[in-house]
């Protein structure tokens, strides 16, 4: 994927993201620069295949008078940076012209600094930036009282309706539950381990804070339950940081850089904090973990305690298969699972540690496993809008699809909001279940 160096190829690099900078933020240059990394798309179309980003680019430049990207108005060039969702597939797993190759293609980063230009200009719509703030509105769905009435609309067919005239949000989209009770009041009620009796090994200190990211605590918190009480029953204590806030990740999307620096100064003295007092860090949405792992470092390259944060943070099967290899993972499975299909999440997929939620799954005996790595398409906001809804399910088809002709008896995602978009798509009434809860389900606990 890299250029050709001296001894081999170039392992493909990610370069810092220098946001603060006059240039990045100005227009014209970046007019200039996706016009330079568009026509280098134009006549590879590798990606074709991925989001709608490169169908939108190769139609826009197929329909212009000479063929070529000089014949798309610079003004379309904004068509392709709506289709762009940040899930990294083109760089990771399809480009041929990353760095280090001179050509120095960083798609998503491009799209991004696109995104951001555009939010300093424009700002947002009051739909994107609300949709964007899941801490305000899952604490707000989430009073008691109001979660009942806020649960009950969501499941209304003429309330959808008119949520999607007024709001924007596609009156088919799966909209997830709010509880009243969060993840984070269930922990402090739940029984730990002793730290003290934690076991490390080479890699892990043995005992998890666990993120417990928005979607975690006030839209699924059972799954957040089911892995610590996996991880309990691996002999890993597990606390939860004392305050957090949105990993940034939907601001990310949004290019809202400025929020994103700001829940970053709330999250990571808290994370830090963790690290410094011997815990591993882990969360169970894929995009929180990419947020702390990469994102973050590139766009803080010189704090320190963002990459200390970075360095400790895990996902939890990638957690549990390193245990594993030390023979600390507890392999007494009661329950066999029968047939599992299950969908590698693109922002679990690009963190390159390797199928390892497969890998687990296929542990528990009479279990068989098949995985599917393709995109679901849902990327948190773009599936739900009314202008892509349509786009998203069209993307996550093959992996609905999948699940219909196997018709095993659990499907599910790394994502869990990935796997409640495939099972909205698969249309049958079945629901998604989240690979940790299967874990726990084989336990038996």
């Amino acid at each position: 994927m890299g250029k050709v160096t001296e001894g081999g190829l170039g392992a493909p690099v990610r370069h810092p993201i220098d946001w603060q900078s006059p240039d990045f933020n100005d227009e014209g240059k970046l007019m200039s620069e996706m016009e330079r990394v568009f026509d280098l798309c134009h006549g590879c179309r590798r990606c074709v295949s991925l989001c709608d980003s490169f169908p939108t680019l190769f139609d826009l430049v197929d329909e212009s008078d000479t063929m070529e990207v000089d014949g798309v108005a610079k003004q379309d060039y904004w068509k392709v940076v709506d289709q762009c969702y940040l899930c990294d597939l083109c760089y990771m797993t399809k480009c041929p012209y990353v760095p280090p190759h001179e050509w120095n293609i960083d798609f998503p980063h491009l799209m991004l600094r696109a995104k951001a230009v555009r939010f300093a200009k424009e700002g947002a719509s009051t739909r994107d930036k609300l949709l964007t703030s899941t801490d305000f509105v899952g604490n707000t769905a989430g009073i008691p009282g109001i979660s009942i009435v806020v649960n009950a609309a969501n499941r209304s067919a003429p309330l959808r309706k008119t949520l999607e005239k007024v709001g924007g949000i596609h009156r088919k989209a799966s909209i997830p539950r709010y509880e009243s009770k969060p993840l984070r009041k269930r922990v402090s009620k739940l029984a730990t381990l002793d730290a003290a009796q934690a076991k490390p090994t080479a890699r892990t200190k043995g005992k998890v804070a666990l993120f417990a990211t928005c979607y975690g605590n006030r839209n699924d918190p059972g799954v957040g339950e089911d892995l610590i009480s996996v991880l309990q029953h691996n002999d890993v204590p597990v606390t939860i940081a004392q305050k957090e806030r949105c990993c940034g990740m939907p601001k990310l999307e949004l290019g809202d850089l400025a929020s994103v620096q700001k829940a970053k100064e709330e999250n990571i003295p808290q994370l830090a904090k963790c690290v410094d007092d011997g815990w591993d860090l882990v969360a169970l949405v894929p995009s929180c973990v990419l947020m702390f792992r990469q994102e973050l470092p590139l766009l803080f390259p010189d704090d320190p305690e963002v990459r200390k944060v970075a360095d400790a943070f895990f996902d939890p099967f990638e957690y549990l298969m390193l245990r594993h290899s030390d023979g600390l993972l507890n392999t007494e499975f009661v329950q066999s699972l029968g047939s599992v299909v299950y969908h590698a999440s693109c922002h679990q997929r690009v963190q390159n540690f390797g199928p390892k939620t497969r890998d687990l799954l296929k542990l528990i005996p009479d279990t068989e496993v098949t995985m599917i790595e393709r995109c679901s398409g849902h990327d948190g906001t773009y599936g739900v809008k009314a202008e892509t809804f349509d786009k998203a399910m069209k993307i996550g088809r093959p992996v609905i699809n999948a699940i219909k002709k196997n018709n095993p008896d659990h499907y599910g995602s790394d994502c869990p909001i990935a796997g409640n978009h495939l099972a909205n798509g698969v249309g049958d009434g079945s629901s998604p279940e989240h690979p940790i809860s299967l874990m726990r389900k084989a336990y038996g606990l």
